[in-house]
């Protein structure tokens, strides 16, 4: 039975027509009848922002030469932030289809993913997708693909997702070429989860693919890296709704429900064995996945703080790769420390909370997480500038770097490397992948990327780089706490945590455009960006103030001067009591300086 089975999934860039094509392979296997939008991006901003956010399983049926096959496919995201879930669905694949966009060619995502599915030992089917654009260079990005691969030119499909040109020659391929799933029946089971999805009636449903065994509806079973155990209530395998099953045997690709309610339970990447009889050993490839960028997100209501963290709790169950923490802030109040995998997925949690929960909140300065160590060789991990201990205790700061690789084409290098050494980065080498297209790698600190500088490398090349990256570890760096104060005191929504070089010039910047936004007051209200108790930039709100010596005229100047006196002593005993309210936007303004 197992050989008659075909797992696969599919790899491409962002937007290079990967879920148009899938919706075309659905629609020659009779899976679905087409009605037009994509099938499988079913979130509302999935289909608004075009990009696929979680990962979609999904089997086929076809006829092949007399025979009946089961394909199930695997639909994955493009986007660098969700990496991790691409590495566990290629890991449940035995074959991939590469789909590269005829007229933009090889970008640095397939690239990246396309290295991660050649260590799983994966089949490759080169496609080319959108030949039936007017812009498409087919010959060009052919030499490209046997270039990267070292396949035959006979060996790439041209496609298109629109007109449904080169679907079957595609379905031919992934049944001649993609081999059937290994495995014994007889072993031990072990099933990887690559997928879990939270369903408010059942609880969490998860995804998985046996790899060796066979799962029947009611064994007792138990995840081997949480060790939690569990009934398997129903099993079954994904069409467009899922259907139950009795029993699912090695190779198949299904879904099993057991009333988990906390997503905690279900990792991504875990192994599903019997408790009777287990496996020795998971999996291999399994990781906790680690969030990259640090944020406050706080609501605007102080009063929606149960709120928040509940809409928060909701949206981890979908999204495994949220994090949060309780904490609290001088100026915004309560809220919670959150960490994600990178900005587009801060963007996108910040967008489901808007229109899934409608919550409305602050979200601070994003950060990365820094390695601090004292003077006794103790470590502590720190995710926010507020809990920085005092600059006498520390020997020196660690900051986390990456390795990123820009694709572009040698009209734009220039500013692209006058950018990334702007950004501290350093040039490990370059290769000219084709014509006239070459890729650069940099070791970058990743606190340097977080906040623009993925729009500032699409507007100076004209949307024509693509970029990717992978943490590289942790460097020592020389890093200074830089405060905010108005009025003496300390703002600490706006500190920030930057390198000693950048320091005088982002304080100053920093400074000049808070002074245009925070309204004036009856008092002057001093901004001043400090670094420990040093102050390196200063501006000043003159106090809105009324003209008191407008009735005098004429007659001896005491008269005036007395009130005037008057006047400055009302004004610095309001300056005492008074508080200075930062608005919203200024918080948001810092993020976008430039």
């Amino acid at each position: 039975m197992k050989n008659k089975i075909r797992n696969f999934c599919i790899i491409a860039h962002i937007d290079h027509g990967k879920s148009t094509l899938a919706d075309r392979l659905l629609e020659y296997t009779n899976t679905i009848q087409v009605t037009g939008g994509q099938m499988l991006d079913d979130m509302d901003l999935e289909k608004e922002r075009g990009i696929t956010i979680k990962s979609h399983a999904i089997q086929m049926e076809y006829t092949y030469k007399g025979e009946k096959y089961i394909l199930n496919l695997i639909d994955t995201p493009g986007h660098v932030d969700f990496s991790y879930e691409v590495s566990r669905s290629i890991a449940a694949c035995e074959g991939a289809l590469l789909i590269v966009d005829a007229s933009q060619g090889v970008q640095a995502q397939t690239i990246s993913n396309l290295y991660m599915a050649i260590e799983h030992d994966l089949e490759i089917i080169p496609v080319i997708n959108k030949c039936d654009m007017a812009s498409a260079m087919p010959e060009e990005v052919e030499d490209e693909i046997v270039e990267l691969l070292g396949c035959k030119r006979s060996e790439i499909i041209r496609a298109s997702g629109k007109t449904g040109m080169g679907v079957e020659e595609i379905l031919a391929a992934v049944i001649e070429r993609i081999p059937h799933p290994e495995g014994d029946e007889e072993a031990p089971l072990q099933a990887l989860i690559f997928d879990s999805v939270f369903n408010s009636f059942r609880g969490i449903i998860a995804y998985f693919k046996i790899v060796n065994g066979v799962i029947r509806k009611g064994d007792k079973v138990k995840f081997f890296n949480t060790g939690k155990e569990y009934d398997a209530d129903e099993i079954g395998v994904l069409k467009m709704e899922m259907v139950a099953r009795q029993e699912l045997r090695t190779g198949d690709v299904g879904y099993i429900i057991s009333g988990i309610k906390t997503s905690k339970e279900v990792k991504v990447g875990d192994t599903i064995t019997h408790i009777a009889r287990p496996c020795k050993e998971a999996i291999a490839g399994f990781e906790e996945v680690k969030p990259m960028v640090f944020a406050g997100v706080y609501p605007i209501e102080a009063e929606d703080f149960e709120d928040l963290r509940s809409s928060l709790e909701k949206l981890q169950l979908n999204d495994a790769s949220l994090t949060f923490q309780p904490e609290s802030s001088l100026a915004l109040g309560f809220g919670f420390r959150c960490g994600f995998l990178g900005l587009l997925h801060m963007e996108i949690v910040q967008e489901r909370l808007d229109r899934e929960f409608d919550m409305n909140v602050i979200t601070t300065v994003p950060n990365v997480s820094y390695n601090i160590y004292d003077k006794q060789g103790h470590m502590t991990e720190v995710h926010n500038p507020g809990s920085m201990p005092d600059p006498t205790l520390i020997d020196h700061i660690e900051e986390p770097y990456i390795r990123a690789s820009v694709i572009t084409t040698t009209d734009y290098i220039g500013p692209i490397m006058t950018l990334c050494l702007g950004k501290r980065g350093e040039l490990v080498k370059q290769e000219y992948i084709s014509g006239n297209r070459v890729e650069i790698y940099y070791d970058m600190p990743l606190g340097e990327i977080v906040i623009d500088f993925y729009d500032k490398l699409k507007s100076i090349s004209k949307g024509y780089a693509s970029f990717d990256y992978h943490a590289s570890g942790f460097r020592p760096s020389k890093l200074v706490k830089l405060d905010i104060l108005l009025n003496g005191e300390p703002v600490d929504a706006l500190s920030t945590l930057t390198h000693f070089d950048n320091a005088y010039d982002l304080g100053r910047r920093m400074c000049e455009k808070l002074k245009d936004l925070i309204p004036r007051q009856q008092f002057d209200i001093a901004i001043q960006a400090a670094i420990g108790a040093k102050i390196i930039s200063r501006e000043t709100i003159k106090a809105v103030r009324k003209d008191v010596t407008a009735k005098c005229y004429g007659g001896d100047v005491s008269r005036k001067r007395k009130l005037l006196e008057k006047q400055k002593r009302g004004k610095k005993r309001m300056k005492q009591i008074g508080n200075v309210e930062v608005p919203q936007k200024a918080f948001l303004a810092v993020l976008k300086l430039d």
